[in-house]
């Protein structure tokens, strides 16, 4: 099922935004984010895990690029139980340097 995906027209496709897709894997959500992902799209994305629950699948493998309140959040995430899917390893980085 296709959820909400952001998108402000721009004549550049370099201003691409996020595209949010949730899967069902038996009895946990899979949360794919396809994108730019910024702090403007993290209510919509909060709002998704509280409807799954802590034990919701967060897949990254097509997120091209992020903020900083996007990577604290993906670390509370993760804090709280949500399993990071395919996470960068530069992603993986700034996680672990903003929980340091």
């Amino acid at each position: 099922m296709g959820l909400p995906c952001w998108s402000r027209e721009s004549p550049d496709r370099s201003n691409m935004t996020l595209k949010i897709e949730k899967y069902w894997d038996g009895n946990r959500a899979i949360i794919r984010l396809i994108g730019r992902m910024r702090a403007e799209h993290l209510e919509e994305l909060e709002k998704q895990i509280r409807e799954n629950g802590p034990a919701t699948i967060l897949d990254l493998d097509e997120v091209a690029l992020v903020d900083v309140e996007s990577v604290r959040f993906l670390g509370d995430c993760e804090a709280r139980g949500t399993t990071l899917l395919n996470c960068s390893p530069y992603i993986r980085d700034w996680i672990g340097r903003e929980r340091a």
